[in-house]
């Protein structure tokens, strides 16, 4: 059994190279801002020509993690039309003003649809740990978690990130571990359970955003996870 390799987009030059270096699923953003903002539907549209691995675009039109009534009612329209684009499902997550997850507000989000979905960095930014992923497995059809352990990334969140994986089953399922992920992580975080994974300066030449992702890069993270994850699966 192979892990999961996400590569964020930006472009669907960026999607077409992932695809071809072995990548199972892009995350596709509008802009870098603030860890990543909406992409247009268009966009979307325009990737999902280009590839056919699976497409989850981020829901986020503002800095932070926090959202009102009024803005849910414009995401709601915005996943609307990235289904129509060709997106398998979404990217999103919004805390309230504890820094807590606001679990009433992605419900409401998420309806009665049924498209699986990814809950992003926003909870490693929660005051309570423990609680937020609490209120995750409650969630329905969230199959990923993006995090990094930490605001400040893996390197400085992994062992939050190993002592979670080896005492949550559902958390090391869920766990897509993104963020400054370096290679030398990959083999701890799949001993510890960890099948899931993003990348995404790693994933260019020179880690330069202004670099499209090279196929090549993509490949040599490809052989790396399912290397490792046979191994501690076998």
């Amino acid at each position: 059994m192979s892990g999961l390799l996400e590569i964020v987009a930006l472009h669907p030059a960026d999607a077409e190279r992932a695809d071809a270096g072995g990548a199972d699923r892009v995350m596709v953003v509008g802009s870098l801002e603030e860890g990543g903002m909406s992409p247009t539907p268009q966009l979307v549209a325009d990737i999902r020509r280009t590839t056919s691995i699976e497409i989850r675009p981020m829901v986020r039109l503002r800095s932070g993690y926090s959202t009102d009534g009024g803005e849910a009612v414009r995401l709601r329209g915005l996943m609307s039309s990235y289904l129509d684009a060709g997106a398998d499902g979404m990217v999103l997550g919004f805390l309230n003003g504890l820094g807590d997850i606001d679990a009433p507000l992605l419900a409401e989000l998420l309806g009665d649809a049924s498209w699986p979905w990814t809950f992003h960095r926003a909870v490693d930014t929660c005051l309570e740990p423990d609680r937020a992923w609490a209120a995750l497995s409650a969630l329905p059809r969230l199959d990923q978690v993006l995090t990094a352990g930490s605001p400040r990334g893996v390197e400085f969140g992994l062992n939050d990130l190993l002592t979670r994986a080896k005492a949550d089953p559902w958390a090391a399922n869920v766990i897509m571990a993104g963020g400054g992920l370096q290679p030398d992580h990959v083999p701890w975080l799949a001993r510890a359970g960890v099948r899931s994974f993003q990348i995404s300066s790693a994933a260019r030449p020179g880690r330069s955003f202004k670099a499209y992702v090279d196929t090549e890069l993509v490949r040599s993270w490809r052989i790396l996870i399912d290397s490792e994850t046979r191994l501690r699966h076998d």
